[in-house]
């Protein structure tokens, strides 16, 4: 959930933190702050506040070094105050940390040190905690040895011994005074990645922080620590056995992270799924077939055909999507499919068959509740296979196989292009799963040009962003917005609802247009517009005398239709989004965009900061 940025070599350390910082500040932004180790001391600048905030506070009081750690923190334990912020430090105050996660039984830890060792606390976090256990054990081991090499050795032990003490998810990095050109990390739960240079080195929480200085890097599992010196670094378990890990090669590049010609990020990914949603079938459709081509599932046919139950997981945005997966496999397969809350799922006994297949759906491969469900699917032994945009993430590797969705950098806190290309992949395994059961030839061929015309027509409704921004400046003014809709539409109004909710604070909510009459329509008034997602389907009467019966209460009505739903809908709808003709199955995501466009046009008329919504990161990687 928060950003780490850790860097050690020979350049100035300051500039490199702070533009990691910058690069992760989707990551969190409620306070910031960087410990640089300046000869014998450590010099920390910290702040409440946005990384411009504490850029400001380093330019009227610069730090000078060559290593160190920096932080962008999303509050957990405490309030986002200058005491708070990161980097903490230990008793001594010669060891700095940073850190993501929870320390669960920081309490007893704290008493404990308080009690036994008289230790003072400056903030309210559970991170303090660990800098002063880590920093007592390493003081109490120190005592007497002269050899400058031995210390770093005796720092690495006293993290291991720390962290073999606490109970809670971690990543982590720290620093010394006394040990020079020296940071250590350690991870569990929460990402933590080493970018290797030459003559140096860096720590990072996520890859995008460091792409700019090195696109070699090595993803640490769960449980391993590594001490990273300039020309070096070194592995190891938290049992201490010696890691044997591969550098793998960063996909995308520092220009692929930057805005652009974009005033936003999400502005700017949205009008990259034409390029997200092509990317994401590449390569995976055969006409010859008439089926799609998965091989990363790591499954034969056999296998496959064999698949009597499905269960997608997921939350928030994947979850949604997940959603939109269970109509596209019950209705292309033909096999029972659901869709389970990760933060449910992992938590509840849910009865299972063993034909069933599990797919846990993340863009960053790294959100806690979903790994978690994916580890409690494999415990129980189902296999269970990853959707996720993060080839190196721990969902990624951790899965018994997957899909991965090629969307590129996502930085934008409200997630849009992972939304389609997830619902894609989805089409991608109903097609797949049902050409090995029931779907003729014909009907393959009808999907997978269904398909391959989606790019073109994304880029049509992406035309409308003109007219989108004039229909949500019209109702800049509303109190709230509901969103309905009916079958696979239905996940929209509420994808639609959550980007809504998420970046203007608005009351929304998303409902199945059958349920108005069941309570809804009471919330029905002339100050509270209604969405109504409403293609010329098989349902469009059914939509349209539920969107009579709103207009009979004098709700505003905004309709996204085709073309000849618009035609009957002229007259009683008060505006209309036309989005192209299509196969049922790609028309959750034409329908979707111009939704996404919607909230960002309406947040930005309302003054919102659209790429770091309030009390809101990126990946949550603690529960």
């Amino acid at each position: 959930m928060c950003g780490i940025v850790g860097y050690v070599g020979r350049a100035e350390a300051a500039p490199i933190l702070l533009d990691g910082l910058r690069r992760l500040e989707y990551r969190g932004y409620d306070s910031a702050g960087i410990a640089i180790v300046d000869g014998d001391h450590v010099e920390t600048r910290k702040c409440a506040g946005r990384i411009a905030d504490l850029s400001k506070l380093m330019a009227e009081n610069p730090a000078a070094g060559h290593y160190g750690i920096s932080h962008t923190r999303w509050a957990t334990h405490g309030k986002p105050t200058d005491q708070n912020a990161h980097p903490h430090f230990d008793e001594s105050g010669k060891l700095a940390l940073v850190h993501n996660g929870v320390i669960e039984n920081y309490q007893q830890i704290k008493e404990t040190l308080l009690q036994e060792h008289e230790h003072h606390f400056a903030s309210e976090t559970d991170s303090e905690v660990l800098a002063h256990l880590v920093g007592q054990i390493y003081d109490d081991s120190a005592v007497g040895v002269l050899d400058p090499r031995r210390h770093k050795s005796l720092l690495v032990e006293a993290l291991r011994t720390a962290l073999q003490q606490v109970i809670g998810t971690y990543g982590i990095a720290l620093c010394h005074s006394d040990i020079p050109d020296f940071i250590v990390g350690a991870r569990r739960g929460s990402p933590l990645v080493l970018g290797v240079g030459k003559d140096e080195n860096f720590l990072a929480s996520d890859v995008s922080a460091i792409v700019a200085y090195t696109r070699d890097a090595v993803y640490l599992n769960d449980f391993d620590l590594v001490a990273v010196e300039r020309d070096k670094f070194e592995i190891s378990s938290l049992g201490g056995e010696r890691g044997n890990h591969s550098i793998s090669k960063v996909e995308f590049t520092a220009e692929d992270i930057k805005k652009g010609d974009y005033p936003h990020y999400m502005l700017k990914e949205i009008f990259e799924q034409p390029g997200s949603v092509r990317d994401a079938m590449r390569g995976r459709l055969s006409l010859e077939e008439c089926t799609a081509k998965l091989g990363g599932l790591n499954m034969t046919a056999a296998q496959l055909r064999d698949v009597g139950r499905v269960v997608l997981t997921g939350c928030g945005t994947a979850l949604h999507a997940g959603m939109v997966g269970e109509y596209l496999i019950e209705q292309l397969a033909q096999i029972p499919t659901e869709v389970e809350f990760a933060s449910e799922f992992r938590h509840r006994n849910t009865p299972m068959t063993r034909d069933t297949l599990v797919f846990a759906i993340s863009q960053s491969g790294e959100t806690a509740d979903t790994l978690g469900a994916l580890r409690e699917s494999q415990r129980k032994g189902y296999r269970t296979l990853g959707i996720c945009n993060n080839v190196a993430s721990t969902i990624a590797r951790e899965s018994d196989g997957g899909v991965y969705m090629h969307a590129g950098p996502e930085i934008g806190v409200a997630a849009t292009k992972s939304f389609t290309s997830q619902v894609v992949i989805l089409n991608l395994i109903g097609l797949l799963l049902g050409r090995m059961r029931h779907l003729s030839t014909a009907e393959g061929t009808r999907l997978i040009e269904a398909l391959e015309s989606l790019p073109e027509k994304i880029e049509e409704v992406l035309k409308l962003s003109d007219t989108i921004k004039g229909i949500a400046t019209k109702y800049a003014e509303a109190t709230g917005i509901l969103f309905f809709g009916r079958q696979l539409n239905f996940p929209v109004a509420l994808e639609a609802a959550l980007k809504m909710k998420e970046i203007t604070y608005l009351y929304a909510e998303g409902h199945p247009s059958a349920e108005l009459k069941h309570g809804i329509i009471a919330l029905v008034k002339p100050e509270l517009p209604s969405v109504f997602i409403a293609p010329d389907d098989a349902v469009f009467s059914k939509n349209l005398n539920n969107i009579e019966q709103v207009r009979a209460r004098k709700g505003p009505i905004i309709a996204v239709t085709t073309e000849s739903g618009a035609v009957r809908l002229k007259g009683i709808a008060d505006d209309i989004i036309l989005v192209p003709d299509a196969h049922d199955i790609a028309m959750p995501i034409l329908t979707v965009i111009p939704l996404q466009l919607f909230a960002y046009h309406l947040a930005v008329a309302l003054g919102r900061d659209v790429d770091k919504p309030r009390n809101l990161a990126k990946s949550v990687t603690v529960e």
